[in-house]
């Protein structure tokens, strides 16, 4: 059900972008990396990078969609790995919230050629979600997540339309705030032990009606970074809303030297 609502959204949002057959990979750019590596993040599926997808693949680049266990960060970090290890040559590698944290470990590898943060964390050597979230008061979408019984956390559903994705229709929006994939609240904990976008090219799309990461927090990081920056007027739900928008910066990524 959570996959076929974020494929309905897809659809809605990307007219024909879904059924679209992907070009020729010898139609990319000279010199451009031909493979793209996208991270989801917290609360969704790898599925909500579908609208990008589709309009990458369309235009000829390799892409792959990596599925979070969402049990820790390490495991988050080895699913990237894994993906990473299953590319043939430059790979720009994308992460969207906490998928942020991921790519920030994980891009390390020699493949990569360079990273893109939407809407996302992107801490230093040390740093976590927890000692991350000091620097702020909470967002309305922070401040709604609540742990279940083991110590998975979601975000309230009655907040989560509002918070995450406002700008998606209201019936996707309710219906994906009660699919939610948990995130183990330990991983709030878990420091990065490498930051690649240190020796990387990077790239931040900074979503300005974001009232999950604050759009100055995000500020913060592209800057920290050094990021090439985009802002887009749109929800954390960017991703989906902003898809194109969200994939060109990915095609200026793969441009990177």
């Amino acid at each position: 059900m959570r996959n076929f609502l974020l494929s309905s959204a897809a659809a809605m949002l990307i007219a024909g972008a879904a059924f679209a057959a992907p070009a020729a990979a010898a139609n990319l750019p000279k010199g451009a990396a031909h493979n793209i590596v996208l991270v989801h993040g917290a609360f969704v599926d790898q599925t909500s990078w579908q609208p990008v997808a589709d309009i990458l693949t369309k235009k000829g680049y390799s892409v792959t969609l990596v599925e979070n266990p969402l049990t820790s960060l390490a495991a988050d970090v080895a699913a990237a790995q894994q993906a990473l290890a299953q590319q043939n040559g430059k790979t720009v590698l994308v992460g969207h919230s906490w998928g942020g944290m991921v790519i920030t470990e994980a891009g390390n590898d020699p493949k990569v050629s360079a990273l893109v943060y939407v809407s996302a964390f992107a801490p230093d050597v040390g740093e976590s979600l927890a000692s991350l979230s000091q620097g702020g008061p909470p967002t309305e979408g922070t401040a709604a997540i609540r742990p279940d019984a083991k110590g998975y956390l979601t975000i309230d559903p009655k907040v989560f339309p509002s918070a995450v994705a406002a700008d998606l229709p209201p019936q996707i929006a309710e219906a994906l705030a009660n699919a939610q994939m948990p995130l183990n609240h330990t991983a709030f904990g878990e420091a990065v032990d490498t930051a690649a976008w240190h020796t990387k090219p990077n790239f931040y799309v900074i979503t300005t009606q974001d009232k999950v990461l604050a759009p100055d927090a995000q500020r913060m990081f592209a800057a920290r970074i050094k990021a090439q920056t985009t802002e887009v007027a749109g929800s954390h739900a960017s991703l989906v809303v902003h898809a194109s928008e969200v994939a060109a910066v990915i095609e200026k990524a793969a441009l990177a030297q």
